[in-house]
């Protein structure tokens, strides 16, 4: 009896432990999408609009640093679908990263579930649609990572709350049309308008503005102060972001907290997202203009690019009145918003996803391990087909996802590790050229922009800091101008004509992870590359295996492959660790 009751004891004691154990995860918030076409007009003109659960944009992905976000998608699309997470660093995980060279596509009619954590991060991103210019179309929303309990805001929190805006520039045309036209050898020229909140201008100049289109009104409180993350998750447009006579507290970029500045307009340039706290200190009794309008395009046709929401106040009894805020005037200065840029600086004693400060990861004592000069030129014809290069490279995605590939051994031949790290004579190509990084290198990438129109870059699986910008040509000289004491980390960085960008970033995170440009059109014709990282002792503590639910496609596929398949990630989710301890413990009362 004695020897019962001990065997009682010790099983209880087991399920304790697996309760301990499983309490211990951190927190999962599950999502369930519905991803199907809805009819909008968001400029007059009916078509068809990507929308998640019915809505556009898409729902706000809110969680907490360290969560685990798993997000079940159903394709009700009549083509392949996939998601991106434009900043989530995705920590030992790209095969979550929802681009052709990590996934197969979700088929239409069928359901796929992302399952990630936003491990030691913090701020505001966004997810977007990444095939076949669908972003064009929809498909976005908002990605709000909040910082935990134990670390403070570096601001006061605002009493007003949180307000999220997606500008960006929209074509009538559906992004099948859109495509077609770059297949046929033609640019996508000037978008048809801004959308804000995927809704058209308020009709502040009825010469310009059709009626009958629904506008963004966005209602506060007198007195109060709010947190505006703004998202330009447009195609190819650098926007100029402005509130008629209110000031623009920048306090955080894609996951960094900055040094806080005001400034009367910002330029957001295409895939960056900004925080700014804007206090409702104005007369109460009027609205005011809310302006998202192009950038660096000239001729009368770029005027129409403009959207414009309205800043209600609840008390207010009057539209709003006058002009437009007016635009920076910077026609023959070409530095204003590079000096804007510059002056965007981390905030080193914030705390971020940790509660340590930001600062104190000192990238002026570290050793740059090897340097990649990534030139872009204009679009050229590359066997025929109008193409957009990198160090004269055009990439083309293969049929197999590179990573998809590298899990196999019996897979070969999908791409080469073959990329350029500087420009280097010879005819351009296209190709499924990859850049074979080491883990763990500290790298310099410097951005040269030979195209006559703002680029950005992106990079899937980081943040990066961002050390100077400059017009001309880069040369070895331009690394005394870098800062290296307070340079901003963030993920999406612009590159201006004629000049150059430079970063730094740690390869730390092992994978293969997407480089590409943000404007949709040069993305598609081929303005991307992937970095190739790999341990060199595999294990997972440094990359999670092949997830049990993944898709196969090209090379790959489920039943050659079946006895390689990878084990599941271990991370068990933690509602199934009670059903866990009680299963445990009924089965071993049966056994005594």
């Amino acid at each position: 009896m004695a020897s019962r009751q001990w065997r009682l004891v010790v099983v209880l004691l087991s399920a304790f432990l697996i309760l301990g154990f499983c309490s211990a995860a951190d927190p999962i918030r599950q999502f369930n999408w519905q991803v199907s076409y809805i009819t909008a007009s968001p400029l007059g003109v009916p078509q068809q609009v990507i929308a998640i659960n019915g809505q556009f944009p898409g729902p706000v992905l809110q969680v907490t640093t360290n969560w685990n976000a798993v997000v079940n998608v159903t394709n009700n699309l009549d083509e392949d679908l996939l998601f991106t997470w434009n900043g989530i660093q995705l920590r030992r995980n790209s095969w979550q990263d929802g681009v052709l060279g990590t996934n197969c596509p979700i088929p239409k009619g069928q359901s796929w579930t992302y399952d990630f954590q936003v491990k030691d991060q913090i701020g505001s991103f966004y997810y977007f649609p990444s095939l076949n210019l669908q972003r064009a179309a929809g498909g976005y929303g908002g990605i709000i990572v909040d910082n935990r309990s134990v670390v403070p805001l570096p601001f006061p929190l605002p009493d007003g709350g949180d307000i999220t805006l997606f500008i960006g520039d929209w074509f009538n045309k559906n992004h099948r049309d859109l495509k077609q036209q770059l297949d046929q050898g033609n640019e996508l020229g000037i978008p048809d308008g801004v959308l804000i909140n995927g809704k058209g201008p308020y009709r502040y100049n009825n010469t310009v503005v059709p009626s009958g289109i629904e506008y963004e009104a966005i209602n506060v409180e007198p007195g109060k102060t709010y947190r505006f993350r703004v998202h330009n998750v447009g195609s190819i447009t650098s926007l100029n972001f402005r509130i008629q006579s209110h000031s623009l507290l920048l306090v955080e970029t894609e996951g960094s907290y900055t040094v806080q500045q005001n400034y009367t307009d910002f330029d957001i340039h295409v895939g960056q997202s900004y925080s700014f706290l804007i206090t409702m200190d104005q007369n109460s009794s009027n609205d005011y203009y809310i302006v998202a309008s192009s950038r660096f395009m000239n001729g009368s046709l770029w005027s129409r690019v403009t959207g414009v929401a309205v800043l209600h106040y609840s008390s207010s009894k009057n539209k709003p009145i006058g002009p437009l805020p007016d635009p920076p005037n910077d026609l023959f200065f070409k530095e204003y918003s590079m000096n804007q840029a510059r002056s965007i600086r981390w905030n080193l004693s914030a705390s971020a996803a940790r509660p340590n400060p930001q600062g104190s990861f000192k990238i002026g004592s570290i050793n740059i391990s090897e340097t990649y000069v990534l030139r872009n030129e204009a679009p050229i014809s590359i066997n025929g087909k109008l193409r957009a290069t990198i160090n004269d490279v055009s990439y083309s995605s293969p049929d197999t996802p590179l990573r998809l590939a590298d899990n196999f051994a019996n897979i070969t031949g999908v791409y080469k590790l073959d990329f350029p790290v500087k420009p280097l004579p010879g005819a351009p190509r296209i190709a499924a050229s990859v850049i074979n990084s080491t883990y763990k290198d500290f790298v310099e990438i410097v951005f040269q922009n030979n195209d006559s129109i703002v680029q950005t870059y992106h990079m899937d699986g980081y943040s990066f800091f961002v050390v100077a910008f400059a017009y001309g040509e880069w040369t070895e000289a331009s690394r005394n101008s870098y800062n290296k004491w307070d340079a901003v980390a963030r993920s999406t960085i612009q590159v201006y004509p004629g000049a150059w960008t430079a970063i730094l970033v740690m390869l730390d995170n092992v994978g293969i992870w997407n480089l590409r440009a943000g404007s949709l059109e040069r993305w598609y014709l081929g303005q991307e590359t992937y970095f190739r990282i790999v341990n060199p002792e595999p294990n997972n503590r440094t990359e999670l295996p092949i997830p049990s639910n993944a898709l196969y496609c090209g090379k790959a596929y489920w039943p050659k492959n079946d006895t390689d398949h990878g084990s599941a990630s271990s991370l068990l989710p933690s509602h199934l660790c009670s059903v866990m301890a009680i299963l445990f413990v009924l089965l071993s009362y049966l056994l005594m």
